[in-house]
């Protein structure tokens, strides 16, 4: 028959109670068959490293629009998480929705005003995390969007409160992108649809 064995710690001075709640059922606590610590309650520090500590989620329904090559923030597309330790990460969940008037509408992920997640510099390329707008090259292409999904684990080495968000620009001075839309959206009850993106910050242990 196993047993189960209360031991003292030598260094410690303290007592420590085994408390019964107050209920009128009978229950039973089975252990788990492995070592380790068994963690019901506590701080974060106390959660082993990989535990999802906290999310945050931002949902965007409304429609964004902007147009023109200079970094345009999308307005109410953002999410705001304050780590609980500089030695925890931040994961990044996104999908958006994006059409545009003509080619790819690129966009970006910046923690605060920093872009992070994009590629290397090359030359005068533009650094991006991803370019989801339908390739619009005749106006009957202008009535898609495309969806794209995006992951970053970022470590941001900090216990302030961090903004994730997402910039927009296009290829050309001229041509428009657009989140949550196609870039013709008629309104109509069989086609041009609207859609929702979100964005996810979930705080993980280090």
């Amino acid at each position: 028959m196993s047993k189960v064995v209360i031991q003292g710690n030598a260094s410690g001075t303290g007592n420590f109670t085994i408390a019964a709640p107050n209920s009128n059922t009978d229950r039973t606590l089975t252990l788990p068959d492995v070592a380790g610590t068994v963690l019901t309650s506590g701080s974060n520090a106390d959660f082993p490293a990989g535990s999802v500590l906290q999310v945050v989620q931002t949902q965007k329904t409304d429609t964004f629009s902007m147009t023109g090559t200079t970094w345009t923030d999308i307005t109410g597309y953002s999410v705001n998480i304050t780590p609980s330790s500089s030695s925890n990460k931040i994961l990044i969940m996104a999908d958006m929705t994006i059409g545009s008037t003509a080619y790819n509408a690129y966009v970006r992920l910046l923690r605060g005003s920093t872009p992070i997640h994009v590629g290397d510099t090359a030359g005068s390329r533009p650094l991006v995390t991803a370019t989801p707008g339908w390739y619009a090259s005749s106006t009957y292409d202008q009535y898609g969007a495309t969806q794209s999904s995006i992951q970053w684990l970022d470590s941001p080495a900090t216990t302030s409160q961090i903004t994730y968000k997402f910039q927009m620009r296009q290829y050309y001075t001229s041509y428009s992108g657009y989140l949550n839309r196609t870039a013709i959206d008629r309104d109509t009850a069989n086609y041009e649809p609207r859609f929702a993106s979100t964005i996810t910050a979930m705080e993980i242990a280090g």
